[in-house]
């Protein structure tokens, strides 16, 4: 068997169903189904998602800050620098690249 008729046989399962006003209008039941109720929950879960993953990494680090005994918090976590660059372990990722850099 040749990949010009999987192709073909392929074509015809997908179309099969089509030219009955039945499956149109339950295409379209469908859709609307999803444009109101399913597509308007992405948005709070994924911001819920977001939520609960920075709240996860701010909980460690401020695990790993206290029981690590140090005074300095900027070490663990930086709000001055920009972006995720204040996180202690991009930190340390920085730190490598830099002195592997500039190493001479």
């Amino acid at each position: 068997m040749s990949v010009a008729m999987f192709a073909e046989l392929a074509h015809k399962f997908v179309t099969f169903p089509q030219g009955k006003a039945t499956t149109f209008v339950n295409v379209i039941k469908v859709g609307t189904f999803c444009r109101t109720v399913v597509w308007p929950l992405f948005p709070p879960l994924m911001m819920y998602q977001y939520i609960r993953a920075k709240d996860a990494d701010y909980y460690a680090t401020e695990v790993l800050y206290y029981k690590s005994g140090a005074k300095d918090v900027k070490a663990f976590n930086d709000p001055s620098r920009v972006g995720l660059s204040g996180h202690w372990r991009l930190q340390q990722d920085m730190e490598t690249i830099r002195a592997a850099a500039n190493s001479e």
